[in-house]
């Protein structure tokens, strides 16, 4: 079969190429401005990718057009898929029909922290001897690539994200993933542009715990009230809470932190990630890896061996004693988690922060007040608010974050905000950029612009 990917520069519709082409279909795929890891990805698979949604690609005659929920009404190829009556699925929808039927899911939901849990459940899976396929936002040093697809294996750990699934289908991707194990980590309120208020999300996720069977599992995080909500509303499969003393936890023993299931202590976690949401991540992966038999020692071992995700706290270079991070981060509870971890290990050090605001949320402004509270840990921070069009930004930094100060630099040229990154930038520093695209290769330009000054 051969299908044409709309959106295939995306981590979930470039996964979902790359596994396809492992289950024996060609591939092929269009989109816009692709950029590394993904657009490296499919060059290595050889999976012809063109630039742009001209109508054009009609004359490519695929059996079917498989369609990212990047593509709206009014984008030129799906018009032309729907004037001449051209057959269309959703990626998610054509993922559940075609591979996950066959296969055992692991599926890993929440606000945040998705993508690492992902990443360690399925390296836990891999150093138990499990080899899963699985298919993640992101790129585990261990795991090599975000999707891997063996016909032959059974296991398969997914991302699952609650963004709609297509313009035509605006239920979340994950109810069309037949998860067996569903790990529920947390909810916050996001994605401002689909979702009018937190319920609307909880309905989605309580449409997920709807989809898992009875001889299936649910992890979930304990503290989580919206979790907790969710589950009021019906659940039918046995529930494992990590952060419980009965249960799964984690706590600081002769300056170790170890991990617990009930009285019962596993071991020290003692790997190089920071933070307590990290913790938690690896004890709900964990619990899920216990579902299918691996055994808690297994897993901590194996997590221990854990080298993180690329985009995560990602060191990209350290410049006349300046360490600059890449991080994901865009939601306020993430930025604050994620520089309470930073703040843990690197003491009174300076944290910088460079920001991009670029999240269909960030961009409207639904969360934009609770910014300055979520970046108490940095000391500086440097905001971009440039871009044109869809890109710009629908409030204003300064006035937002007005309460940081003198703290706050606020860019709209993306060179002069590297310019005052590097002017205040000292040996000691801790540079972290955090947005969740490719911010203008601003990472390799302020490592350029250091090693110039150095």
């Amino acid at each position: 079969m051969h299908l044409h990917v709309l959106g295939i520069g995306g981590t979930f519709m470039g996964g979902l190429a790359l596994i396809a082409r492992s289950a024996g279909h060609r591939v092929t795929g269009c989109d816009q401005a692709v950029y590394p890891p993904m657009s490296t990805q499919l060059a290595e698979q050889g999976i012809e990718l063109i630039e742009g949604f001209e109508p054009d690609q009609l004359a490519l005659k695929p059996d079917v057009f498989v369609i990212g929920n990047i593509v709206s009404r009014g984008n030129p190829l799906m018009e032309a898929i729907l004037n001449a009556n051209a057959r269309y699925i959703s990626g998610p929808q054509w993922l559940g029909e075609n591979i996950l039927t066959s296969q055992q899911v692991l599926a890993v939901a929440g606000t945040h922290g998705k993508t690492t849990t992902s990443s360690m459940l399925a390296w836990i899976l891999l150093q138990a001897g499990l080899n899963p396929n699985f298919l993640i936002g992101g790129i585990a040093p261990g795991l090599a690539v975000s999707a891997k697809f063996d016909p032959d294996v059974s296991t398969f750990v997914i991302e699952a994200d609650e963004y709609d699934t297509a313009f035509f289908d605006k239920r979340s991707k994950f109810v069309h993933y037949r998860a067996r194990t569903a790990i529920l980590n947390n909810l916050e309120y996001d994605h401002a542009d689909i979702f009018p208020d937190l319920a609307a999300i909880e309905t989605q996720f309580h449409h997920l715990v709807r989809t898992v069977p009875s001889h299936g599992s649910i992890v979930v995080t304990n503290g989580e009230p919206a979790i907790d909500r969710v589950l009021e509303r019906g659940c039918w499969s046995p529930v494992t809470r990590v952060g419980l003393e009965t249960g799964w936890h984690a706590k600081e023993v002769d300056r170790q932190n170890v991990i617990f299931l009930g009285d019962q202590p596993i071991g020290p976690l003692t790997w190089s990630l920071t933070g307590s949401h990290n913790t938690k991540n690896a004890l709900a992966a964990m619990a899920a890896a216990q579902g299918v038999g691996v055994t808690p020692t297994d897993a901590l071992n194996a997590l221990n061996r854990f080298e993180g995700v690329k985009r995560r706290m990602e060191v990209r270079g350290t410049v006349a004693g300046v360490t600059v991070y890449d991080d994901f981060a865009h939601h306020p509870t993430a930025i604050a988690t994620t520089l309470a971890g930073l703040r843990q290990q690197v003491g009174t050090a300076r944290i910088l922060v460079v920001l991009e605001p670029r999240s269909n949320t960030m961009k409207l402004g639904a969360m934009a007040a609770r910014l300055p509270a979520a970046l108490k840990d940095a000391d500086h921070t440097f905001c971009f608010a440039g871009g044109q069009g869809k890109q710009s930004l629908g409030w204003d930094p300064r006035t937002v974050m007005v309460e940081l100060g003198d703290k706050l630099t606020v860019d709209q040229d993306l060179s002069e905000l590297v310019s005052h990154v590097v002017a205040y930038a000292h040996a000691g520093d801790h540079v972290v950029i955090m947005s969740n695209g490719g911010f203008g290769g601003v990472h390799d330009k302020l490592i350029a612009a250091l090693e110039q000054q150095s």
